[in-house]
């Protein structure tokens, strides 16, 4: 910078020298004249000139400096929008998967409440039917009860089958029942059917001792069984009835809309 100063000065010496008619007017500006010029007053109009010069460069650095903050805010607003937009999608992003894994625990959650009521009641309606039969040996110990029982079971099996041939399978207790029930229900079932039947009871197999009680009726071949035990009466009795025993045990449930 003070080399190109003196340089400067230096050619404005000559031309001054050169041109006695020219001076510096106000704010730099040539006018002519014909005065000479001395040196302190040409100092004085060079020290005025770059005083101007170095005013307008002033100006024009500032205006360069104006324009380059005005653009450097203008990219540095965009760069944080830009940022800030990136910033708010990722974090609207973390919030919908935050969301999505509330629903979901929230979920999982209230299936495993709901697996466990049902497991309770299932489980209580499988204590009531092993109570239920336990009891039914105490049915087979009725004389009044079970011989009525024992005729309406031989009878029904009668009509499921509709075989010419049937054999049946009871406790080894109860023979001398089944042969007497037999014979009574014979002329119903020819009376009601219109067809004649043979009935024998298997003396080599009988029912296991653990059932409580009833009979298996097969026909000749043995590929047709009605089982009309009581454990099998009471089972087929607990799934017809299911609806209804759920019901009154824990009452209707609001979201089922048919009870088939």
């Amino acid at each position: 910078m003070a080399v190109f100063r003196h340089l400067y000065e230096s050619r404005l010496r000559r031309l001054i020298h050169t041109s006695s008619s020219v001076i510096f007017g106000p704010r730099g500006s040539l006018t002519a004249t014909t005065m000479a010029l001395s040196d302190a007053d040409v100092q004085k109009q060079i020290k005025h000139m770059m005083a101007f010069i170095e005013q307008e460069a002033n100006e024009k650095a500032e205006e360069i400096d104006a324009k380059a903050e005005e653009e450097f805010n203008i990219e540095k607003g965009r760069l944080v929008q830009t940022q800030r937009l990136k910033i708010m999608e990722y974090y609207e992003k973390k919030e919908k998967q935050i969301e999505q894994q509330k629903k979901i625990q929230m979920s999982n959650l209230m299936n495993q409440a709901r697996l466990k009521v049902l497991k309770a009641r299932d489980d209580m309606i499988s204590e009531m039917l092993n109570e239920a039969r336990q009891r039914l040996g105490n049915v087979a110990k009725d004389p009044a009860r079970y011989p009525a029982l024992m005729d309406g079971l031989i009878l029904q099996g009668f009509y499921q089958l509709l075989e010419p041939k049937v054999t049946i399978r009871c406790r080894k207790q109860d023979v001398q029942m089944v042969q007497a029930s037999i014979q009574r229900n014979i002329p119903i079932f020819k009376a009601a059917v219109k067809m004649n039947i043979e009935v024998r009871i298997d003396q080599d197999n009988f029912i296991h001792p653990d059932v409580s009680g009833g009979v298996e009726l097969y026909n000749a071949n043995g590929k047709i069984k009605v089982a009309n035990t009581l454990e099998s009466r009471l089972d087929l009795m607990a799934q017809q009835m299911m609806p209804e025993i759920r019901v009154s045990l824990f009452g209707a449930n609001p979201n089922r809309k048919f009870l088939d």
